[in-house]
């Protein structure tokens, strides 16, 4: 059964029984950003030192992949209020009124439930522990607290997004090293800038639903500020693997060059007049951002492969 909010006039599944499909519980999940996620946590898994069973290592990767998309549930079942108002998020399962609000919450606890002892089960209960606190970091700390009281919600909530890597290290080596708090930072710190140029091009949104982002509150001169000196951080950041031997020189040569342009883009976003409505800087910075962070794990990936298979 649908209702409708009085307030929205939009549709929302909150009582009874939704007819929602396959289709929607896997929208649930957040798949676009599941993906980044599971190939992050890969990357952990496959430059972590030490053997692991194929099979095991797919099982990891799987229960990785099934408590992100359970934290994503959960977080559409706590959302879904201002995801009715805001024009990105309107049509995700819930708001539309696909999926009933007790469904996604019962389908985010069980997909969590279900992950995290797998993985203990299966793997290692250091890695499954390690997801458990993921997934309580952003479904909790992150969605029901940090987003709606703070600017600093994507600072630090972003830790959360890091995690993955740390996840698929510790299943194969049952702890974390300084490298893969490497991998946790290039991440970490790559997330305020990403955000808050999405952030810049929805700054209204934003303000219809109230969330304090960084552009709402301390304007967007500030924000772009601050993009500049997290994007450089980003770049040192993505370029630390070669400096612990993690990976090569030659990564290094890839991964300055595409910290440099990462720069660059900020850079491009902080001459950005205020007040533009296009906003193109913003939105080509956030396109990058996305390709930045795939191509550096992306890199590490092959950079390994290529010394297993020649070193």
């Amino acid at each position: 059964m649908t209702v409708l909010d009085s307030e929205t006039g939009l549709g929302h599944a909150d009582i009874g029984l939704s007819e929602a499909t396959a289709r929607d519980y896997f929208a649930l999940l957040k798949p676009r950003v599941m993906s980044l996620v599971v190939f992050t946590a890969f990357a952990g898994l496959f430059l972590a030192p030490g053997p692991i069973n194929p099979v095991m290592g797919a099982i990891a990767i799987l229960c990785i992949a099934t408590g992100a998309g359970a934290a994503g549930a959960l977080n559409m079942w706590y959302d879904s209020d201002i995801d009715a108002v805001m024009s990105r998020t309107a049509k995700r399962p819930i708001p539309a009124g696909r999926v009933a609000r007790q469904e996604a919450l019962a389908f985010g606890i069980a997909l969590s439930c279900f992950s995290v002892a797998t993985l203990g089960l299966a793997i290692n209960w250091f890695a499954a522990g390690l997801l458990a606190f993921t997934i309580f970091y952003y479904a909790v700390f992150y969605t029901m607290w940090l987003k709606r009281s703070t600017p600093h919600n994507i600072v630090i909530g972003g830790a959360a997004g890091a995690f993955p890597p740390m996840v698929g290290w510790a299943a194969v080596t049952g702890g974390v090293s300084l490298d893969s708090v490497i991998l946790f930072s290039i991440t970490f710190l790559w997330t305020p800038p990403h955000f808050w140029a999405l952030a810049l091009f929805k700054m209204r949104d934003y303000d219809d639903v109230g969330i304090p982002m960084m552009p709402n509150v301390a304007g967007e001169k500030s924000t772009k500020n601050q993009m500049v000196v997290y994007a450089v951080l980003t770049a040192i950041a993505g370029v630390a693997p070669a400096l612990t031997g993690l990976a090569s020189p030659a990564y290094a040569v890839f991964a300055g060059a595409m910290g440099a342009y990462f720069i660059y883009a900020s850079l491009k976003v902080r001459a950005m007049p205020e007040g533009d409505e296009r906003m193109l800087p913003a939105k080509k910075m956030f396109g990058f951002s996305i390709l930045y962070l795939f191509s550096i794990f992306a890199a590490l990936i092959a950079d390994r492969a290529i010394f297993m298979l020649f070193g």
